[in-house]
Order: C-alpha cells, then structure tokens, then sequence
C-alpha cells in the first residue's frame, strides 16, 4: 500500500464544536495571558481617526476558546478610539469549520459571545494559512495567534523512529529544525507586510522551555512518546504497516525560545529589517485541566473518559492521514479509533503520570 503524507494541508482539528469543548486547556492559556494583549493595546498609540481597526485570531480553529480575551480586547480597542469601526478576522486552514466559527461569534452555541456588545462592528474570515499574507498591505493592527504557529508549511521527511520531531534524531530533527527556522521567518515577514505602523502581534506559541519541556512532556508520562509507542504497536499487530507509519509525522517544529527571538533580534534578519521588534517574551507551563481535575476527584475511568478527547481534538487527521489512501475510510476511521480506545484503555488503568501540559513562549512583537 501506498501511504498518504500528512502535510499541512491535511491538517483540521475537529469540527462541529468539537474542539473548544475538549481542550479547555487551549482557553486555559488565552484567559491567562488576556493581560498580555491588554497590555499591548494599551500600549499602542490608537488615534481616534475613523478609520476601521482590523484585529485578526489566526488559526482559530472554530474561535471558542479566544472568545473572551477578544472581548476584551475589543473593547479596550473601541474604548480609546470610539469612531473607530472595529474588523473582527478569524483565519485557519481550508478545511477549518468555519461555520462553527459564526455559530459560536453569533450565540448560536454554548459560547458566550460578544457579539452583541459592540455596534460598528465587523466579522469576517479567510481561509488562508499564516504561511502565506493574509491582509492587505499596512491594514493589520492588532494580530493574535494561540496554539498554532508550530505548524510548518510541509514536512521535510519523514520520521523513521517517531511521530513528532521532538522525538527525531540526526538528520531527520535537524531539517524539522530549518524547515522551523525557515517558516517562522516567513511567517514573521508576512505579518511585518500585513501591520500597520505601530500594530502588535500577540503570539502564545508551542515551543521548548528553558528547562526543556514542552507539550505534554512536563514529567510524568511523556505524550508523544506515548503517541509512538501505541502507533508502533498497531504495527506489531499487523493492522498498519510500516510504511504508513513512516508517514505518520506531525507537521509541526517546537522551537526553543532562543529560535523564537532570532529574527527578531537579529539586524541583519529579514524580519528585523522589516521593522519587527520583539517588546516581551516569558514561557508559561499550563496545567493539564483534565489532569488537574484527576487529583481531586481521583476516578481514573472518568479522567481516561475527558483526557483522551482533548489529544484527539488537534492530532486525529495526523493519524487518519498517515494511513494509505487505498483503505476505505471506514477502515481507516476504525483504526485510528482502535488507537485512541487503546490510549484511553492505558489512562484508566495506570492514570498517574499522564497529562497534556501547555508549554508556551508567549510574545508581544510590535511593528516601528
């Protein structure tokens, strides 16, 4: 059998409302940090022109879990500058459910919107990737993305050994590391293209922390590691081959803070040359909420039960996709089922360890 590359292009997370009610962890992050980009606006010279404000959610997935903060953010915007018409952008992928985007921004859902506390006030959206320019030339003013940017443009190779480029060794993890490198510089140069003079970009990103963690490998049962370990095993068992899973990679580069910082900080950069400037950058380790709730309540059936469908919600068209194309759908749906049941079957009979931790480098870039 052949097998299908996953690429960027496969990926989506689950739609149909799917996905902001099975990671709160994701709005868990954006609540926290809601003070960053407050800060950020009130740093921002906003004259009271008229002229229509642009604030963008890039890679929104269906824009539940940002909701909130840019509530805030847009009042705190209409607050300095009343005349102001505010454009209100959700970006993501093709593939993205853009329908539950709206369903959620108009009440139609159990998210609480905004929508009724502003009048001027515009949303739209565009399904173009943050790899590519989005807005505009000098129309973006305020530029948001949580959770996202670790997804490159495409795979460089294949993994032999892993799922995930944080498992990878020698040549494979360097050419993650430059396909990385090369990305975030892109995706830095576009945005620089899409601001207006003196916007901001709130970045909350994936990425290695100082002491080397990173998603889901905070101590304890290491996630992707558990990923591999169960993906091999439908190997062993003859239900994927080999093949399908060397295609089975994660298109994504979890870069460490100095990685994040370089072309920014650097004057012979592209990115720096384009007037982007790096105002502030921390790492932040968020709780796993699933996790967090296990120690308290201690049911391990019910922890495996709510645990499993935030994994699911952002990586199951990473699996789906790795299988070939030449299986019906429904045997391909029913082997990446077989996977995630057999995840949940090790959470609810050994549930000490495991937890999806978020391990952010959260920046404020602003544009002189």
């Amino acid at each position: 059998m052949s097998a299908a590359a996953t690429t960027a292009r496969d990926i989506a997370m689950k739609g149909g409302g799917y996905y902001s009610k099975a990671t709160g962890g994701a709005k868990d992050v954006i609540d926290g940090a809601t003070t960053m980009v407050l800060d950020a606006i009130a740093d921002m010279e906003i004259a009271d022109n008229g002229a229509i404000f642009t604030m963008s959610d890039m890679g929104c997935a269906d824009g539940g879990t940002s909701m909130a903060m840019v509530g805030k953010a847009l009042a705190a915007i209409r607050a300095k500058a009343p005349s102001r018409p505010l454009q209100m952008v959700y970006t993501d992928l093709p593939r993205n459910d853009f329908s539950q985007v709206f369903c959620n921004v108009h009440g139609l859902s159990d998210a609480k919107s905004y929508i009724d506390d502003f009048e001027n006030l515009f949303v739209m959206a565009s399904g173009t990737s943050f790899h590519k320019r989005i807005f505009p030339a000098g129309t973006l003013n305020l530029g948001f993305s949580a959770t996202a940017s670790h997804y490159i443009s495409d795979r460089p190779c294949n993994i032999t050994n892993h799922v995930h480029m944080v498992g990878a060794e020698g040549a494979e993890r360097a050419a993650y590391t430059e396909q990385g490198r090369k990305d975030w510089e892109s995706m830095l140069s576009n945005r620089a293209a899409d601001m207006a003079s003196g916007a901001r970009l709130c970045l909350f990103n994936f990425g290695i922390d100082e002491e080397g963690r990173y998603l889901g490998h905070t101590g304890g049962v290491s996630m992707f590691d558990t990923f591999s370990l169960l993906w091999q095993r439908l190997v062993d068992e003859g239900a994927v081959t080999n093949e399908e899973f060397a295609a089975t990679n994660f298109p994504q580069h979890y870069r460490t803070v100095a990685e994040f910082k370089a072309p920014l900080i650097d004057e012979a950069n592209p990115v720096h040359q384009a007037g982007l400037r790096l105002s502030h950058a921390e790492t932040r380790v968020v709780r796993c909420p699933y996790a967090a709730a296990f120690e308290e309540h201690r049911d391990a059936g019910r922890f495996a039960h709510e645990y499993i469908p935030t994994l699911r919600s952002w990586s199951e068209s990473t699996f789906f996709s790795g299988l070939s194309e030449e299986r019906p759908v429904e045997e391909r749906q029913n082997i990446v089922d077989r996977f995630y049941d057999s995840y949940e079957t090790m959470v609810r009979e050994s549930p000490e360890g495991h937890a999806m931790d978020y391990v952010h480098c959260y920046m404020v870039i602003r544009k002189v």
